[in-house]
């Protein structure tokens, strides 16, 4: 008698196999990533046509940019995106090359530290909150925040030192 794979184990199955299957330049991949921090969005661009569109959480203080560590502010600029990281307190996650050289000079004029280790993320492997808190609300600590089944599109659709733009 053969056993059957459980769901989660199928989806562990399917996890991997797109996680391990390497990206090629000619199977539609985004060339741009596109944050509106006011439109609470994440666009996946090709040649300034729109791929896929996610809702996103921001940083618990939103408005403006990210100027110094521990403000809770997501950052606002261009940048590319460089780490993967699938052992995170979070569901995946994609590092953002914050801070530029131009984000350390203001940090160093006003004599603070810029931060670091802004991500694209899922939802928290350990969630505190209730699981709607995180889809209603602006929650991290200044990463952009999407469903996990968002992440897996954006994890498969990009690739390291895709650009990123983030808008107010």
């Amino acid at each position: 008698m053969n056993a059957r794979p459980t769901p989660p184990i199928l989806f562990l199955i399917f996890l991997l196999t797109c996680l391990c299957r390497p990206l090629q330049a000619d199977e539609g991949l985004a060339n741009h990533v596109v944050v509106r921090k006011s439109d609470r969005k994440l666009y996946l661009m090709r040649d300034n046509e729109i791929l896929r569109e996610f809702d996103i959480a921001l940083g618990l203080m939103p408005e403006g940019p990210k100027v110094q560590e521990g403000d809770f502010r997501t950052p606002e600029g261009s940048y590319h995106l460089t780490n993967r990281r699938i052992n995170s307190d979070f569901f995946m996650a994609i590092q953002i090359s914050y801070p530029s050289a131009e984000d350390v000079e203001i940090a160093k004029a006003l004599k603070v530290k810029p931060g670091s280790y802004i991500m694209i993320h899922g939802q928290p492997e350990q969630p505190k909150k209730p699981r709607d808190y995180y889809a209603s609300y602006d929650w991290t600590d200044g990463c952009i925040a999407v469903s996990n089944a968002a992440m897996v599109d954006i994890w498969q659709l990009t690739t390291i030192n895709t650009p990123i733009t983030i808008t107010p």
